[in-house]
């Protein structure tokens, strides 16, 4: 049996900086591992180069190194995937919205972007036989979008007490970008106490950033900034096994003649980060269409599914 490493097992860290890790949310060597020396040293109050030192004798304990495709594979297997609610939308993403990934949905007003959000939110909590995750949800308002009477609503169609499907939704409203950075750290001091959190949901992940950051004079400090936050998100993926969820704003592009002129915002930042981009627009007869922009894996495809009154849908209410 492999020996179990603790904080004070690093080179150089002693009681008071274990203690100061673990106040900061770095309750463990892979927490540890996955974090920038820069982030690390403001943390916890050290020089770049001590924080580089802790970063490398965590990842040599864990033994974060190359390893063959069969054991790549092996640790895949831990992966869950959370039911959308719609057979047609869970087959275009590979059985589901993922975990260790990031998947975005972009969109204009109306396509269905935090309807999903709000369910996703719900089927989380569900038995991993009923295809959820059987954890619970934090969801970052950054728009007003996040609705009790909705969350109850496709909690009762899924057969769960309403109340405490809420309950296992932690909510947050985000003012500004500043603020939407700085939850990040609630959410890892949440994990740290052991809260089964499978879902983060940020609905939108670009509007406070577009809206503070006005002109080409600022672009480069808001994708500095975005590029970071993101890379957060996915961080939190890989080391608690959990699925983010984000919703993007569209532009229209006035050079494209033909064709669909939608465009996400943010650019290559957020096209490279997320592991799957999603295309929703509104289809005939109330439907909604999803298409999969961007996949790993996957080809890209369409389908369509249903917002009703119970929830997103293969068939109309």
């Amino acid at each position: 049996m492999e020996k179990e490493y603790k904080l004070k097992d690093l080179p150089g860290v002693g009681s008071t900086l274990a203690k100061k890790l673990e106040e900061a949310g770095f309750t463990d060597l892979m927490a540890i591992a996955v974090t920038p020396p820069l982030e690390l040293a403001e943390a916890i109050d050290v020089s770049e180069n001590v924080a580089r030192k802790i970063i490398n004798a965590a990842r040599k304990f864990l033994r974060l190194d190359l390893e063959t495709g069969l054991e790549y594979e092996k640790r895949r297997k831990e992966i869950i995937k959370i039911t959308t609610g719609s057979k047609n939308l869970d087959v275009l993403l590979g059985g589901g919205i993922e975990t260790k990934a990031l998947t975005e949905a972009y969109g204009a007003f109306g396509s269905g972007k935090t309807q999903l959000a709000l369910q996703l939110c719900v089927n989380v909590q569900l038995p991993q036989e009923e295809n959820g995750a059987n954890g619970k949800a934090i969801f970052i308002d950054t728009e007003g979008t996040f609705r009790p009477e909705r969350i109850k609503q496709i909690a009762l169609a899924k057969g769960l007490n309403a109340e405490e499907a809420l309950k296992n939704i932690f909510v947050a409203r985000a003012f500004n970008s500043d603020h939407q950075i700085l939850l990040l750290d609630k959410i890892k001091e949440l994990l740290a106490k052991g809260e089964p959190i499978k879902l983060i949901v940020v609905d939108s992940l670009t509007s406070h950033f577009r809206a503070e950051y006005i002109g080409r004079g600022t672009l480069a400090d808001r994708q500095q900034k975005l590029n970071r936050y993101i890379h957060t998100l996915l961080r939190l993926a890989e080391q608690y096994n959990l699925a983010v969820y984000v919703t993007n704003q569209v532009m229209a592009r006035p050079d494209i003649l033909f064709g669909d002129p939608t465009q996400a915002i943010g650019g290559h930042i957020v096209g490279h980060a997320s592991t799957y981009r999603l295309y929703l627009r509104k289809g005939k007869k109330n439907s909604r269409v999803a298409k999969l922009i961007d996949s790993p894996n996957l080809p890209d495809n369409e389908t369509i599914f249903f917002i009703t009154t119970y929830g997103i849908s293969d068939k109309e209410e």
